[in-house]
């Protein structure tokens, strides 16, 4: 989760009809914190916007043609091909779309220098071999260790930009808000002037909201996404020879080793390049399902808006917010957190529409709606994966220095719930000065004796007369009911 006070959505900050913006198919972006969510050039063509299906691909497809076009004419690394090659390879972030993994803010580093000359050589290797599809600058992120979902994304949004600008010239028409004149100047040199929203949470400097179609959308491209690529390659190897049983077992490792030992497979030959790109078009890449939120991006950001009216009526009315007072604020953040997974179902936001539980991020992220409306209701400060200095605890409420309070959420599905509370917490105390903490555990399944082992844990250390953390345990399953909120 993002280090940051208060999720502003789009669509509160400009009173924006969320039913118009699913009529249009734009993303709902959180203004002061990025959405996990990445532009996937592979998804450009399906689009039903014409501004992506037809212009952002063809321009996509213009731009790399390009590139390779130049790489075909390099006679070595430094030259005048090589050098505009590079150029045209380096894609720094840009600033408006609210998208990807940024912590504290909605803006991200794009690639560096260091990071284009590897992909560039990488790149020439693959030209030289004889493969000229666009779509190999995309492949190349499933062996390349600095390409990930992030570079892909920025990317594509780089490539894209003016089919993008068309896109928001259309749908802001439509929805009638304030723009001023933007120019988005770019580290690469390129400039865009277009009439956009502009961020009222980047104080530094006016920096434009750029509206990003929901169906070019996935929660990783897929060409990162290697369960994804690796059903499609299992399949085709009942049918292609090229496609070895090591190619499989490097899909099923997915480690940097296994990384390296996919480039030189796919670096021996230009067939054997074709292959991979083969396998990347063949697994049809679908966008993200904002329907049911299945990696839980949303629920959480419009939860937390919603509580704060309610939560304010429950208000504590102390002069001083002490250490006793917030240790109490944050029992009733629970108290209300667990209410609303065991008696309002919101347990069923902890699972995806095929039944399984959600990443543990998504339930932290549902704490979070919680404790935010708490602590903005009585002027807390809240801090989302606190830095200790000995890693991140999930969540700290403080009111000055003295009065400090962890909590840190786990699903029973992990199987560091014993070493997080017998360790990880009780450090995280120690860093933080405060001897006062809770360990909340949701069960969704697989708890097997964790619950007994962390009881007695507990116990063996108050026998001793150590400090402890107190322990709360929430129902999460599922209830018989199949609605949902």
């Amino acid at each position: 989760m993002a280090k940051f006070s208060s999720p502003i959505l789009f669509s509160e900050q400009f009173t924006v009809d969320l039913a118009e913006l699913d009529r249009l198919d734009v993303l709902n972006p959180t203004l002061n914190v990025d959405t996990n969510l990445f532009i996937d050039p592979l998804l450009l063509e399906h689009s039903a916007h014409t501004e992506m299906s037809e212009g952002a691909r063809r321009t996509y497809e213009e731009h790399f043609g390009t590139v390779i076009r130049l790489l075909m004419a390099s006679k070595k690394a430094g030259d005048a091909a090589w050098k505009a090659a590079e150029r045209l390879l380096r894609f720094p972030e840009v600033k408006g779309t609210c998208l990807g993994y940024g912590a504290e803010s909605v803006s991200g580093s794009g690639s560096g220098a260091e990071a284009t000359a590897s992909y560039i050589a990488t790149a020439r290797d693959i030209v030289t071999l004889g493969v000229d599809d666009p779509d190999l600058f995309v492949a190349m992120s499933l062996f390349e260790e600095d390409v990930g979902p992030d570079r892909i994304s920025d990317m594509t949004t780089n490539v894209i930009l003016p089919n993008l600008l068309d896109f928001n010239e259309r749908v802001l028409k439509e929805l009638k808000i304030k723009t001023e004149r933007h120019t988005i100047l770019l580290k690469n040199g390129k400039s865009y002037t277009a009439n956009l929203p502009t961020n009222p949470c980047i104080k530094r400097k006016p920096t434009p909201i750029i509206l990003v179609p929901r169906d070019i959308l996935r929660d990783l491209p897929m060409a990162s996404d290697w369960e994804g690529i690796g059903e499609v390659a299992a399949k085709n190897a009942a049918h292609r020879q090229q496609v070895s049983e090591q190619l499989g077992d490097i899909w099923k490792r997915k480690s940097k080793e296994a990384k390296a030992e996919l480039k030189s497979w796919a670096l021996q030959t230009g067939g054997n390049f074709e292959v991979l790109l083969d396998i990347l078009h063949g697994a049809k890449p679908k966008s993200y399902d904002f329907l049911t939120d299945p990696k839980g991006e949303l629920t959480w950001r419009r939860l937390a808006g919603n509580l704060v009216d309610a939560i304010r009526k429950t208000k504590i009315e102390e002069k001083r917010l002490d250490l006793s007072a917030v240790q109490k604020i944050v029992e009733l953040i629970i108290e209300e957190f667990r209410f609303l997974i065991e008696d309002r179902r919101f347990s069923e936001e902890l699972y995806s529409a095929e039944g399984k539980p959600r990443p543990e991020r998504s339930a932290q992220r549902l704490f979070f709606a919680v404790a935010y409306a708490f602590c903005k209701a009585h002027d807390l400060d809240l801090t989302p994966e606190a830095d200790t200095g000995n890693g991140p605890v999930d969540f700290k409420v403080a009111s000055g220095f003295r009065g400090r309070v962890l909590v840190e959420i786990k699903l029973s599905t992990n199987n560091k719930v014993i070493n997080g509370y017998t360790k990880q917490l009780e450090t995280y105390k120690t860093a933080e000065e405060t001897q006062v903490g809770y360990y909340v555990v949701i069960d969704v399944g697989m708890m097997g004796e964790k619950d007994v082992k962390l009881l007695g844990l507990k116990n063996v250390a108050a026998g001793k007369g150590e400090k402890t953390s107190e322990i709360v345990f929430i129902s999460g399953h599922r209830k018989s009911s199949a609605s949902k909120l």
